[in-house]
């Protein structure tokens, strides 16, 4: 494996240029500068709201600064409140190029587009010239997430990806699994896997808080398409989640944008602190693959039942599928079929070894089906959270 060194030491398996909008105002503007380039990947990321957030400033700089990331064009509206100059500082202090494009003072929409499409044209080159470096396990940061989960999630692809996890983990790598809100019931299994007492007490609070900010909306993260594919119960459905965490210790506790020590098994809150004040807290499953690029998640293994077929803007997404069905319905949008498992043609090993393959190919440059098929979806909202605690991150006192 091979890949981009970048000045914080961390290595990228991809050296895209990002196109950041930092209102949804300048939203068109910055889709018309990322559309129809040569010579390299240009994928649009940003942040709709209008007033300021400390979570989403936070984000934007991580996602920047992410290490499948070699160059940043920031699109803004001008009158938004977001802190542009900052974010631009915080890019150019990383090491890569950048700039920044005011709509209001450049002139409006097409003389934007006219010189941010100049301004990608002319940093394409300079990425495709930098050299790469060996990568190693060690440097890899692989997220997981299910979605569009059913009956056979955890049966077959989330344990499957819960062996790979204990493979790259065992080689180095970190490996970081979330949705605490679907985890409910299984704290105290996690609890007894963590590395320390209060880190194990940290991980009961934080799904506590989970059921509590459900609680409050009036909702469990149990949708309709969930019972219609054979899933029961909550409970049913954070079984299968859990599956996906493998058996490795779980070294740490993250909350969005906080960077793994080390390698080991980490669990990502993602569900805000204080009061419910922005609503459902992940309104779609690429909000969830967001927070995991933004903890420096370099690829994603994305487990799916019934058939989602997003990827995800700078990180590619590997497709695990659960079901023998929707693989045959959706053969090109998967990448793995874990549902051999339920026909009794595979064993959880040996799809957990194919998907470990899988990630170091990808991690060689190969594509995965969504990158093939030009998905790049992405969302960022409102949230609030406070940095996590010393007992969350232990590791960090070695």
């Amino acid at each position: 494996m091979r890949g981009w060194l970048r000045q914080d030491g961390r290595k990228g398996i991809r050296n895209i240029v990002v196109v950041a909008y930092l209102v949804e105002c300048a939203h068109h503007v910055a889709r018309a500068v990322a559309e129809r380039h040569d010579g390299g990947d240009v994928h649009l990321i940003g942040f709709p709201g209008c007033y300021p957030n400390t979570y989403a400033q936070a984000m934007m700089e991580r996602l920047c600064c992410h290490p499948n990331v070699g160059a940043v064009l920031l699109v803004s509206l001008g009158c938004e409140s977001f802190a542009r100059n900052r974010l631009l500082e915080v890019v150019r202090a990383s090491g890569r190029p950048a700039s920044l494009l005011v709509i209001q003072e450049e002139g409006g929409t097409r003389s934007t587009i006219a010189r941010g499409r100049e301004w990608v044209a002319q940093t394409l080159p300079t990425l495709a010239a930098m050299s790469t470096v060996p990568l190693k396990p060690a440097d890899l940061v692989v997220g997981t997430i299910c979605g569009g989960s059913d009956g056979t999630s955890g049966l077959t692809a989330n344990p499957a990806i819960g062996r790979a996890f204990d493979r790259l983990i065992a080689a180095g790598a970190a490996g970081i699994f979330e949705e605490t809100g679907e985890l409910i019931g299984c704290e105290g299994h996690m609890a007894a896997r963590a590395v320390t007492p209060e880190l194990g007490a940290e991980i009961v609070a934080t799904v506590d808080k989970a059921a509590r900010y459900y609680t409050t909306l009036g909702h469990g993260s149990f949708a309709v398409g969930n019972a219609d594919g054979g899933l029961t119960t909550q409970e049913e459905k954070s079984m299968g989640a859990y599956a996906k965490s493998g058996a490795s210790p779980i070294a740490g506790l993250l909350k969005p944008g906080d960077l793994p020590p080390g390698g080991g098994l980490y669990l990502l809150d993602v569900v805000p602190d204080g009061e419910v004040r922005f609503g459902f807290p992940n309104i779609a499953d690429n909000a969830e693959i967001v927070e995991l690029m933004a903890c420096g998640a370099q690829v994603i293994l994305f487990s799916t039942g019934r058939g989602s077929v997003v990827g995800s803007a700078i990180s590619p997404v590997i497709k695990v599928c659960a079901n023998p069905d929707t693989w045959r319905r959706l053969p090109e949008d998967m990448d793995i079929d874990a549902g051999r498992i339920l026909e009794g043609h595979a064993d959880l090993d040996t799809v957990g070894a194919e998907i470990a393959a899988l990630v170091e190919a990808v991690a060689s440059g190969e594509r995965t089906c969504s990158e093939a098929l030009g998905h790049q979806e992405f969302i960022l909202t409102y949230k609030s959270f406070t940095p996590a605690g010393p007992s969350c991150l232990p590791a960090r006192a070695h």
